[in-house]
This record gives C-alpha cells, structure tokens and sequence, in this order.
C-alpha cells in the first residue's frame, strides 16, 4: 500500500509534466501544419488552374482574372484537342517508350548497383569516381554526340558495317530509348540501397554453394522492391515528360510523343490555351495515378536508401 502510494504523487506528476510539454508543442505544431497547407496549395494550384482553364470558355479565359471558380463548363476544349493532335497515337508512342526504359534502368541498374555494393573487382573505385565525374557533364552537351552515333550507327536504319548508307535509330522509338536505358543517378540509388542491407545474407548464401547471380535473385532483389518501385517511378516521370530528346531524335509525325503534341497548340506564336490546357490535363493524370499507386513504395525506397547499416 505505501508503494502504491509513494508512486502516485510521481505518477501524477509524470502526467502532468508531459501535459505541459504537449501544450507547449501546440503552437510549433499548428506552425508546421500551416506551412505544410500553405505547400501544398502552392504546389497544387498550378494543376488546379489548368484544369480550370480546360473547362472555361474562350472568352473567359482572359477575362475572369483569378476567379478560382468559373461560371460555367465546357468540355469542347477536350474535343478540339483530341481532333487537333492524334492524342491515342502519341499516348501509345510515349507508354511503349517508357514502359521501355523503366524495363532497361531496373534490370541493367539494379545489377550495377548490386556490383558496386556488395562485389570487388579490379578498378572498382575508379569506374565509381568516373562515373560520379560523369554527372556534372550537362545532358544538353551530350546530345549532338549522342544524336551522331546513333544516326552512325552500325547495320541500323540501313546502316551498313561502317555506319554508312542509312539513318541508323533516327526516327525510331529505339533511338529516344538508348541513351536513357541507364541512367548513373539511378545506379547511385539503387547501390545506396543495397549498401544499407547486411553483408550476412550473401555471406549466408554462398556458404550454402549459391552463385552471385543466385544470390542477387533470390536473396537481394527481392527485398529491394521498395527501391526498385522508387526507380521506376523516377523512370517514369522522366520518360514520360520527356520533350527535347525525342524533339531531335524523331522527325516524322507516327513516332512523335505527347510532348510534342502539346506544340502542335502553338500557331505563329499564338497559344491556343484552352485545348492545351485540356491535353496537358490528360497527359498528367498519368503521372498523379502511378504516384499515388506507388507512394508506400516511394517514400519506403527514399528512406532505405538513405540509411546505412
């Protein structure tokens, strides 16, 4: 009995102490909850006000101001969009050359991230720091370089063994493929990762006679499903949004991507922004999908990779 009532005056007072402590947390919270809304109406009114615009009629476009809410909705900026630029066709052209590099970084990535981690071979550290050097080499640079080997290319396009003759990958979906099929950020990332897991279960595994690549299949790819869906929504942004690449690389209109359509709403410097608008909507929604089907993964990926063992 003494105990008990020896240790309910600092049961009280624990209790009350970190009542006080929570009320002291009260307004830093409502701070950071503020600031959290206020981010995500900046980051969320962009999207908004295109999706208002695709719905607004011509002449309010210009004349409503920042009128948040029109006073009326029309869908004809959707039909004349869909009529203006084949917009099936080119979602096709831009899914088939996504779905392709997605493919090529997490198989080709993942296995150079393995080997970076987790194996040691000759050069190791210096293939490392040339191709951390290699990131501060601007894309733009590389892109006239890029652009004349793939048209050089050997036995491509009519090429023949010299690189001559033909147009090598030009004007193909290959071609807008290649230089993005790895990428050295995302090797970075998935070595990051792996990096993080315990040496024992290799160790582990090749006590009991398995190989490297059994190891990597069986032990560490299928733990690393995390990074893996961060990297194929990193691959897929990317992709998907890409316009400058496929702009040099594909000239005739059956190969182009949605990013180029969305040009085809320029006339002699003059915007049509109401079917714009309503196909940049459409080319987007993708992009918001894949990422809320894939934010656990996302943010589980983001924090494993940067955490060490």
């Amino acid at each position: 009995m003494r105990s008990r009532d020896s240790n309910a005056p600092s049961n009280k007072s624990v209790r009350a102490a970190r009542k006080r402590i929570k009320a002291k947390e009260v307004p830093w919270l409502c701070l950071k909850f503020f600031f959290l809304v206020l981010s995500a109406l900046i980051f969320t009114l962009p999207f908004y006000w295109s999706v208002l615009t695709s719905v607004r009629p011509n002449d309010e476009i210009f004349t409503a101001g920042l009128n948040l809410l029109p006073s009326s909705i029309t869908f004809e900026h959707y039909e004349r969009a869909f009529h203006i630029i084949p917009f099936l066709r080119y979602s096709l052209n831009t899914l088939l050359i996504t779905a392709m590099i997605i493919l090529s970084n997490l198989v080709f990535c993942s296995l150079a991230g393995y080997a970076f981690a987790k194996l040691e071979f000759l050069g190791k550290k210096l293939i490392y720091r040339m191709m951390l050097f290699s990131i501060m080499i601007p894309g733009t640079v590389l892109m006239i370089p890029q652009f004349l080997i793939l048209v050089n290319f050997p036995l491509a396009g009519g090429n023949n063994l010299f690189g001559q003759g033909g147009t090598g990958f030009s004007n193909s979906l290959v071609g807008v493929v290649l230089p993005t099929a790895v990428s050295i950020f995302n090797i970075m990332f998935i070595r990051s990762f792996y990096i993080s897991m315990p040496n024992e279960l290799g160790e582990a595994a090749r006590v009991d006679g398995a190989g490297e690549m059994r190891t990597f299949f069986q032990i560490y790819l299928p733990q690393s499903k995390p990074a893996l869906a961060t990297l194929a929504v990193f691959c897929f942004q990317s992709g998907w949004n890409s316009f400058l690449w496929p702009s040099i690389i594909l000239r005739s209109g059956d190969f182009k991507v949605l990013t180029q359509g969305l040009q085809s709403f320029t006339f002699n410097n003059n915007v049509d922004y109401g079917p714009m608008m309503a196909a940049t909507v459409c080319a987007t929604l993708p992009v918001i999908v894949i990422f809320l089907f894939a934010q656990k993964y996302f943010i589980q990926g983001i924090t494993f990779s940067g955490s060490k063992s």
